[in-house]
């Protein structure tokens, strides 16, 4: 028997609560992994699972070992890191996730310079909008953008955006441009249901406003945020990272950019009680590095803006 891989293999199916749930991390089929725990019990003559009908409970004896483990398996991981020598090259497969605008615009058109830095390094990328279980999913590193993240994740905030009110200039153009928040109230709003939906809350200089808006478009995704916005429906409350190349381009343009919304934080998040691979920790990383560079924009503003009349 394989020590470490009996070892690593027991510790997935404790984080994941379930044979079939490390199987599926360990791309294997349920019988192997049954059958290498129970190889292991027999080598340590303890048990380390209770089975029941709610599922996987450490013994005792199956905690104390668990601990050990985890940290043997991250003892290894340097171990091969300090071999390969100071370029800390890394290899094998890295597990990703991260909802589908954010990856399409922020993660995968930067996944070429981080792939050429690890050569032996393969990455798979689940598009996740709706925050799926990563121990289930076997998910090494999970990009969440939000102000809190689940309890059993680990997670340290990597980079931060600005809120802004968004539209095109085609729609600045006919509707006019809102001058304070109450304005918004006579302007078409495209709703983000994920996202503070109709209740608009803008600060400044101590003062609070918060708006119910309205509009013909509901969305209960960013890809429907942004098409929305770029068909001229209506003005939107996002991230300056959801809209980032238009706003580079002047294809939107953000207005009321004297009042404050609540930022958006961005997350790097790993399954808590899991070893935290040096391949997940390079990856959360860079994408620090290149986020916090921040998003260059031209700061203009609408052509020929005009309020709109009754």
């Amino acid at each position: 028997m394989d020590r470490l891989a009996a070892m690593e293999a027991f510790v997935r199916v404790v984080d994941a609560g379930s044979f079939s749930g490390a199987a599926r991390q360990l791309r294997v089929g349920q019988p192997a992994v049954s059958k290498t725990i129970a190889q292991l019990e027999d080598r340590l003559g303890v048990r380390l699972l209770l089975r029941s009908t709610h599922g996987l409970t450490p013994t005792e004896a199956g905690r104390s070992f668990y601990e050990s483990a985890r940290q043997c398996l991250e003892k290894a991981d340097q171990a091969e890191l300090a071999a390969r020598g100071a370029d800390g090259t890394l290899s094998g497969r890295l597990r990703i996730s991260a909802a589908v605008t954010f990856a399409r615009l922020h993660v995968i058109p930067r996944l070429p310079r981080f792939l050429a830095d690890h050569p032996a390094l393969d990455v798979v990328v689940v598009l996740d909008d709706a925050n799926i279980d990563p121990i289930e999913a076997g998910i090494d590193v999970a990009l969440r953008t939000g102000e809190r993240v689940a309890a059993a994740l680990t997670a340290r905030k990597i980079a931060q955006s600005r809120r802004s009110v968004i539209g095109t200039p085609a729609y600045f153009k006919t509707m006019g441009v809102p001058q304070a928040p109450a304005d918004l109230v006579a302007h078409q709003a495209v709703i983000y249901d994920q996202r503070g939906g109709s209740l608009w809350t803008f600060a400044k200089d101590g003062a609070e406003a918060s708006i119910t808006v309205d509009g013909r478009l509901r969305v209960t995704a960013a890809e429907g945020v942004r098409e929305g916005v770029l068909a001229g429906l209506g003005l939107a409350v996002a991230s300056e990272w959801m809209f980032a190349p238009e706003l580079k381009s002047g294809a939107v343009h953000a207005v009321l950019e004297d009042w404050s919304l609540p930022p958006v934080d961005l997350w790097a998040a790993f399954p808590m009680g899991r070893r935290t691979s040096a391949k997940a920790r390079a990856f959360a990383d860079f994408i620090e590095r290149q986020m916090t560079g921040g998003i260059a924009r031209r700061a203009v503003e609408p052509a020929s803006p005009r309020r709109r009349t009754a």
